[in-house]
């Protein structure tokens, strides 16, 4: 080990981020969690530490669940719907990740419905391919327990969705939305959509955004057409990147960016569309 031990936390920090995130669906907030352990690793006896990886690890999944507990409160009072942070991984697929799971802003969403310890088995197991025997020791609980979180977990977020589409039949749907987008053809979006779409919007207070989660080919409709005509008409539609898929970025004449769009994909069409609108949500994305 390092005297100071920097270079064995460099190793595990995409790691440590990625837990975090998935965990907070926030990067400032997973931030936080990363340089708090950081500060822990460094008041630590590393002479002690046998496993450098696996005490950071474990050190990042617990302040997470302190935080999840936390940011579940603060969610309460938060200006209308939210959303997850979207995240351009064009240059980290993976988020430090072995498997892509856990990632797409829809299951991120998802996850907000399970308990902070159920959201960290998921995550630890789904993306990170830890064993339930680790996952147990991490979370201080039993391995039969840590099996029966993933299992509550799996279900709750089966009854959310229908199967997701494959990534090729996603990209070609996101394509396909930003010509019908960037044409307002409404019957073109239409003939994507699934009859119960739904569509929701985070604005965070900063930027005009429906409340309400709107449901249904009509009211999702007319809200796209309204956006457009009013809040889009000379903006670039692109296809870039984010959470590991595709996902349609709104900039202005300017460069900074305006939207980031996730399309919940399944064997079944478009289900629903997420509008990130909050400006302190896109900063990863153009010009701000």
């Amino acid at each position: 080990m390092t005297t100071d031990g920097v270079a064995e936390f460099l190793d595990v920090r995409p790691q440590l981020f990625g837990i975090a995130y998935r965990m907070l669906g926030s990067v400032a907030e997973a931030e936080d969690i990363v340089q708090d352990a950081w500060i822990r690793w460094q008041r630590t006896n590393r002479d002690e530490v046998q496993n450098p990886a696996a005490f950071l690890t474990t050190t990042a999944t617990r302040l997470a669940l302190t935080a999840a507990t936390s940011a579940r409160a603060r969610r309460e009072t938060y200006p209308g719907e939210w959303l997850p942070e979207p995240v351009d991984t064009s240059d980290d697929p993976a988020l430090g990740a072995e498997r892509a799971e856990a990632l797409d802003l829809a299951v991120l969403l998802l996850l907000e419905r399970l308990s902070p310890a159920e959201r960290a088995v998921y995550v630890l197991h789904e993306a990170f391919d830890y064993p339930y025997r680790r996952i147990g020791e991490i979370l201080e609980v039993s391995e039969p327990h840590a099996r029966q979180l993933a299992r509550r977990a799996r279900l709750a977020l089966e009854s959310g969705r229908a199967e997701p589409a494959p990534p090729d039949m996603r990209r070609r749907l996101v394509e396909t939305f930003v010509a019908a987008a960037r044409d307002g053809d409404l019957e073109g979006l239409e003939r994507l959509f699934t009859e119960d779409v739904t569509a929701r919007s985070d604005g965070g207070g900063k930027v005009r955004a429906s409340r309400v989660d709107l449901e249904g080919v009509e009211r999702v409709l007319l809200f796209i057409d309204n956006i457009l005509r009013k809040y889009w008409s000379e903006a670039t539609f692109t296809v870039v990147d984010a959470n590991g898929g595709s996902a349609l970025l709104v900039t202005n004449p300017a460069g900074a960016a305006q939207a980031v769009l996730a399309l919940d994909v399944t064997t079944r069409g478009v289900e629903r569309v997420l509008f990130v609108v909050n400006p302190d949500k896109l900063r990863g994305f153009g010009r701000q």
